[in-house]
């Protein structure tokens, strides 16, 4: 099948000369080297280090991380995620030219880890420094008709991340060519509303677009078309002769009864440019937007198409957790799915540039985002980082940025920066100056902001107050103050929370911590904390980091100051690299911010911010489990994550107390009701074996529903649940969402496509003969996979783990983990099979791939 796709591709190719315009996408057949003597075919995206192995010496820095408020430098053994990503790396494809091409050929790569130079037929044709952002290389003048062989180069140094960056042509790479010289420049074309002012829900609205013409002539024409969600043409396809020699098109149209992009209706229409040379047709640029309108202001803070919303967001990283940096969109739409079940609407995409992949799946699923830039400007954040190009490189990438995104409807703001150090000079007010004005240069719709960590510095320099939006990271005690010397009459929670947990774990006793203990350089420092630390974090949702935060102290903000108008979570999952508070302990080499951990699985707070966030459903979630043989007697508080006001938690039928949610009526805030206005606690329970069942009831004192956590009985079987973007149910299994219990064969809808890039998502699980989850289970695992398909990786999201990623075999994680498998390029059915050995246990799943 991949030589008949192969012979596809190239059949389009040679008949680019009688064509318009041809993009493919150079996924296959790409030979990878480390050395360039030993070489290894490979598909993009790819991520050289993903498989390993972790070890502590890759990337060991020995450094003070400022931001964190540390002072002397101590060993990070985890800071870059303890994988193989150092060194060099060499790409090369051949790509086949028709004979006789005349036109125009270039490569589009969204993405390369890092610092490519590209050549072409041994000839260099361009180079890019960001690994992060998308960049075109004009290839014209370098190839020839026939068989052309393209190289990449990619270096990635030492101390120049702060998490695990990936690498490798980690992102798509397209091949474009046009069969004339005049073609349509892609990053041109921008569609927009003609007055912002008069965007309303199912009225006409005016709607502009500009693109331009790479070498006009008189004989050049062009064409636009644009039609509905539905297909309905709304602009009829009629030529237009050039109004002007240099190429610059301007036009409007009309959109009648507008339906409007938000996350809650994420309507998308379609374009066509065609450009003709007499009457042949010789390019077409085809594009998805959006029609929506974006506004910050004192008197109504942050809207959407007129409407007030406070921002729920989440910041993410980029890498995919077992896939790496490799981009995926059934990944991808994964993600997005879980954070939008648990009421998230947008993504800070921290802190570096997106994929043009994440923003598509951005714009259909509907979630908004800040596009960011950078992590440093001038002055290092680590010392091999972005800094050694910004002076040179900063305005290019910017403009890239904006250039090629700006048509996205979810992107609702820009950032040009994360906790850079210059926001206390007047240089860097001035650079801030600059960039933003950049931004509004590139694309005057949408307002621009970054994340500030030293708000008394920048407001001393006016660095924050020369912001769009002024966002703070953190610093809840400088919101006020903040608030007060700024002219906005708003601020942004740019980066909040930083609470820490780890999937299934709970510490007793419960206590609320800063977890300084376990830095050296901090003033709580216990050196007996460090050596009797196990590398995990209670998930009770009390711990956090010495300079961040609980949810809860958030949303005290948010919801009493009408001028907070929102925040993005640090972070909506975990992530590669960065594994505070164990940064100094090894084995740890992954974070434990998320809500999610890096299999993508819900730990406890997904369901605190579920309770808060969403509007939609109700939530009613009980922590801890309640399997503790070696705790029977002992004390072991029972926490309940809803969205109703009031519950009634009984053990084993015997009532432990009805309470309400405390808001101080004062207005006041109290420390003692701290953990108490959003969260439902009762912390004197004794643990007995057997059922705890909390009864909850709604404002009126109505009983409004209940839920139930039994004591775990002997392992039986292993479940596996099933998800594909194909799946008509949520990416969320466990006892929150009903997953299906697959033995031979899936659930309904939850199909592959035959593409050889479709991912499926197994959740498997160790459960008793009644369902419940063995929730300390660590059995060895093993997966096999037959038929359309193979395996791609597992997780069990342990940040403490070294098992490798990319082999059949893992442990589970308190009772679970996740496998992934992947669609063959041909139909059939993908047969996934799990052995536990230990306890003689199989269970297998049938996925249809179509």
């Amino acid at each position: 099948m991949k030589q008949l796709l192969t012979a596809l591709l190239l059949l389009a190719a040679t008949t680019a000369g009688s064509q318009t315009r041809q993009e493919i996408n150079l996924g296959s057949d790409w030979q990878f080297s480390r050395d360039k003597q030993a070489w290894q075919t490979v598909s993009v995206p790819h991520d050289w280090a993903i498989s390993g192995p972790f070890d502590k010496k890759w990337d060991m820095q020995t450094v003070a991380i400022v931001q964190n408020g540390e002072t002397e430098a101590t060993e990070k053994t985890g800071r870059s995620g303890a994988l193989p990503w150092i060194g060099k790396g060499h790409y090369q494809r051949k790509v086949d030219i028709p004979q006789g091409f005349s036109g125009h050929a270039e490569l589009l790569f969204d993405g390369a880890m890092a610092e490519p130079r590209v050549s072409v037929n041994g000839t260099f044709a361009g180079e890019w420094k960001y690994g992060y952002n998308s960049f075109r290389i004009d290839i014209t003048k370098h190839v020839k008709a026939g068989e052309n062989l393209v190289e990449v180069d990619l270096q990635n140094l030492e101390e120049s991340s702060r998490w695990y960056p990936g690498a490798g042509l980690y992102r798509p790479v397209t091949l474009i060519l046009t069969p004339t010289k005049s073609y349509i420049d892609d990053w041109s074309l921008f569609v927009r509303p003609a007055d912002e002012k008069k965007v309303k829900e199912g009225e006409r609205v005016a709607m502009k677009a500009n693109f331009n013409i790479v070498n006009p002539s008189e004989r050049i024409s062009y064409a636009v078309k644009v039609t509905d969600a539905d297909g309905n043409q709304l602009l009829p396809e009629e030529k237009n002769a050039l109004e002007f020699a240099n190429g610059k098109i301007g036009f409007m149209f009309p959109v009648k009864n507008a339906r409007l992009w938000s996350p809650e209706s994420p309507t998308l229409y379609n374009m066509t440019v065609s450009l003709y040379d007499g009457q042949q047709k010789i390019d077409e640029k085809q594009l998805r937007f959006g029609i929506r309108t974006v506004k910050v202001s004192k008197e109504k803070g942050f809207q959407l198409n007129g409407v007030t919303r406070k921002i729920k967001g989440v910041c993410l990283h980029h890498d995919l957790g077992p896939l790496g940096a490799a981009v995926n969109k059934a990944a991808l739409i994964r993600q997005v799915k879980i954070l939008k079940d648990m009421g998230c609407d947008a993504i800070r995409t921290a802190h570096n540039m997106p994929s043009q992949m994440q923003m598509d799946v951005c714009d259909s699923l509907g979630m908004m985002v800040m596009a960011e830039s950078f992590d440093m400007w001038v002055y290092p954040k680590c010392k091999n980082g972005y800094a050694r190009f910004f002076r040179t490189w900063a305005d290019r990438d910017i403009e890239n940025l904006v250039r090629a995104h700006r048509n996205h409807p979810s992107i609702v703001m820009w950032s040009i920066g994360n906790e850079i150090p210059e926001q206390g000079s007047e240089g860097g007010r001035q650079m801030a100056s600059h960039l933003q004005d950049l931004c509004h240069q590139l694309d005057p719709t949408r307002p621009v902001t970054q994340g500030c960590d030293r708000p008394d510095n920048a407001l001393s320099t006016g660095f924050l107050q020369t912001m769009d939006v002024p966002g703070l990271n953190y610093r809840l005690h400088r919101y006020q103050d903040s608030y007060n010397q700024l002219w906005h009459g708003y601020l942004l929670g740019s980066e909040t929370a930083s609470t820490v947990s780890s999937r299934g774990v709970y510490k007793f006793p419960v206590v609320t911590t800063d977890n300084s203990r376990y830095s050296s350089w901090a003033k709580g420092y216990d050196p007996k904390a460090v050596k009797e630390a196990d590398g995990q974090c209670s998930g009770y949702d009390v711990e956090y980091c010495a300079w961040s935060n609980l949810p809860d102290d958030d949303w005290r903000w948010q919801e009493d100051k009408p001028w907070v108008i929102g925040e993005f979570v640090w972070t909506g999952f975990d992530y590669l690299g960065e594994p505070t508070p164990f940064d100094e302990y090894w084995p740890s080499r992954s974070s434990y911010f998320g809500i999610c951990d890096l299999a993508g699985l819900p730990k406890d707070r997904y369901f605190l911010y579920r309770s808060h966030w969403q509007t939609q459903q109700h939530t009613i979630h009980l922590l801890p489990h309640w399997t503790w043989p070696e705790r029977r007697g002992e004390v072991t508080p029972v926490y309940c994550y809803t969205d109703y006001p009031e519950a009634e938690l009984f053990v084993n039928g015997k009532s432990q107390g009805r309470i309400k949610k405390v808001k101080e009526e004062s207005g006041e805030w109290k420390e003692e009701y701290r953990l108490d206005r959003y969260r439902l606690r009762w912390n004197d329970v004794k643990y007995e074996p057997g059922e705890l069942r909390v009864v909850v009831y709604d404002a009126q004192g109505q009983r409004a529903g209940e839920k139930v956590v039994r004591t775990a009985g002997k392992p039986a079987r292993l479940k596996l649940d099933v998800w594909t973007q194909q799946s008509g149910h949520a990416p969320v299994p466990g006892e929150e969402a009903a997953g299906k219990q697959a033995t031979t064969d899936s659930g309904a809808g939850d199909r592959l496509r035959a593409d050889g890039e479709d991912l499926a998502f197994v959740t498997v699980s160790l459960v008793d003969k009644k369902g419940t989850l063995i929730p300390q289970a660590a059995d060895q695992l093993e997966f096999s996979v037959t038929g359309a398909g193979n395996f791609r990786a597992v997780c069990n999201g342990d940040a403490t783990s070294t098992e490798v990623f990319t082999e059949p075999t893992m442990k589970l994680f308190n009772g679970q983990l996740v496998v992934v498998v992947q669609a063959a390029d041909k139909a059939g059915n993908l047969t996934l099979t799990v052995t536990d050995r230990q306890r003689g246990l199989k269970q297998r799943v049938v996925i249809p791939v179509l």
